[in-house]
């Protein structure tokens, strides 16, 4: 296992990236990612600002003859999400990530390697650090929570910055412009049960399901990925038609922005039914297989267990499994002028009993607002149907695209000159910071692009290492070429 990726090059790029993975920053964990964003800043001499609420701002002045550019804001999230397989011991508050390098990727063993979005962010401080590049003024944004709540965008205040110009380093396709995105919204529906007893003549068994792939709940919702939790419910309603199922505990998906990957269930069927209700589960996961082509590694697992003492109360498991049977869930919509981009879609992110109440956690994307409201609205209709109280939060803006960005115009004759063709020009199904930051800013031109990365949000999350060079000789000429005052 090669971990030299601090030695690939660019070199500055690779080193910078190297020290983040170093670093825990779990969203909403990020004092230490800030420290160190805070001192390479001013150990390199230029002024250097954390705001209240955590975000870093360093700027650094035009080099000689380039002072009439406009000012570019360079701008990455300093948090990554925090995803390892079961079977991996790790601690995202404590651990450094493990990086290597695998073939033309660079991946981490058995955790999130936080690409998205250190790279971003390694690229701007590699700009910052750099003394023989062109460009007008500099200011590197460095935002804080983007993957759970956006929170340093949204309490990003006006005026303390100046530019005129924001290249957002978060997207994940290379050779690709973005020129806007979704905005999105949690949803969370809470039902509250009471234990009964359990009765005699059961037989307990732990379920799980495990081996899918999961992925960025935007970026491949498309995909048709299967999702942990409505593979469990499915397992479960039928069980509970056809036998009586009874369930003590349940805790499918760990992330709203992720596809859930595995869910776990402690349940008791009577033990006349055992035989059938293992074939059912036999059944069905050779069912979603043949559906989810995608997800081969999929499994449905039975394992007999203690019998608990008290299971969740009849009444709310009959509405609680329907109320997910009828969520709705993946891409549900796409956008009419470019019908190969999602428009609108629901992530059935988490299922999870605790104390006396199971929580659904979801997260709704679109990149119009209307559809945004009506997908909303569905899912209230859905649980309180079924009797579960709905909350609603993190409500965020998209960004509307502009055709006619002058910033868009030069970054598409760099990579035209510079690669010999012309770059993709998208919108992309994920929620980009552009959005809120724009809002704030109205004055700003807005491009987003990056490197290749695969399977963000996931254990399996890598980066095209050649994608990396292309990116950065693309940021630089991008900075040289900036637009005049």
């Amino acid at each position: 296992m090669d971990k030299n990726i601090a030695n690939l090059k660019p070199e500055l790029v690779w080193k910078n990236f190297y020290k983040l993975t170093q670093i825990p920053r779990p969203s909403k964990k990020e004092e230490k990612v800030i420290e160190f964003v805070k001192k390479y800043g001013e150990s390199l001499g230029l002024e250097t600002i954390v705001d209240h609420i955590g975000n870093v701002i360093i700027k650094k002045p035009a080099t000689k003859g380039m002072e009439n550019r406009k000012g570019i804001i360079l701008q990455g999230h300093l948090d990554m999400v925090p995803q390892k397989n079961a079977d991996k011991n790790h601690d995202f508050e404590k651990d450094p990530i493990e990086a290597y390098i695998d073939g033309e990727w660079v991946t981490a063993n058995g955790t999130t390697l936080g690409a998205d979005n250190g790279i971003g962010v390694a690229a701007a401080m590699a700009v910052l650090e750099a003394d023989n590049l062109e460009h007008g003024p500099i200011e590197a944004l460095f935002t804080i929570d983007e993957e759970t709540g956006m929170t340093g965008a949204n309490e990003l205040k006006p005026g303390i910055l100046s530019g005129d110009i924001l290249l957002n380093l978060d997207s994940e396709d290379e050779g690709e412009l973005y020129i806007g995105c979704a905005g999105g919204i949690n949803t969370t529906a809470i039902f509250d049960f009471h234990y009964d007893p359990a009765p005699l003549g059961f037989k307990a068994f732990e379920i799980s399901v495990t081996g899918l792939k999961g992925g960025h709940s935007g970026l491949d919702i498309a995909l048709k990925r299967g999702n942990a939790n409505k593979i469990m419910n499915r397992v479960l309603i039928n069980a509970n038609e056809h036998y009586g199922l009874l369930l003590h505990s349940i805790n499918g998906g760990s992330l709203r922005n992720a596809i859930p990957r595995e869910s776990f269930a402690t349940v008791a069927v009577p033990a006349e039914e055992v035989d059938n209700f293992k074939a059912l589960v036999v059944e069905l996961e050779d069912y979603y297989k043949q559906i989810n082509t995608d997800d081969p590694g999929l499994k449905i697992n039975l394992e007999e267990t203690d019998m608990p003492k008290e299971f969740i109360d009849v009444e709310t498991l009959d509405n609680l499994l329907n109320a997910i049977h009828f969520c709705p869930n993946g891409a549900l919509k796409w956008l009419k002028d470019m019908p190969e981009v999602v428009e609108t879609s629901s992530n059935l992110a988490i299922v999870k009993s605790e104390g006396t109440q199971i929580k659904i956690l979801s997260l709704q994307r679109s990149s119009v607002e209307s559809s945004k409201k009506e997908i909303c609205n569905q899912l209230k209709e859905n649980f309180e149907k079924y009797g579960a109280k709905v909350e609603f939060d993190g409500d965020y803006p998209g960004w509307e695209p502009n055709t006619n960005s002058d910033i868009l115009k030069v970054m598409k004759k760099v990579y035209n000159d510079k690669f010999g063709k012309i770059p993709e020009v998208k919108v992309i199904h994920a929620g980009l910071e552009c959005g809120i930051l724009g809002a704030t800013y109205p004055n700003w031109d807005m491009i987003s692009f990056g490197p290749t990365i695969r399977f963000p949000h996931s254990p399996d999350e890598k980066i095209n290492i050649e994608t990396v060079g292309k990116f950065w000789e693309y940021l630089i000429e991008t900075l040289k070429n900036a637009p005049v005052k």
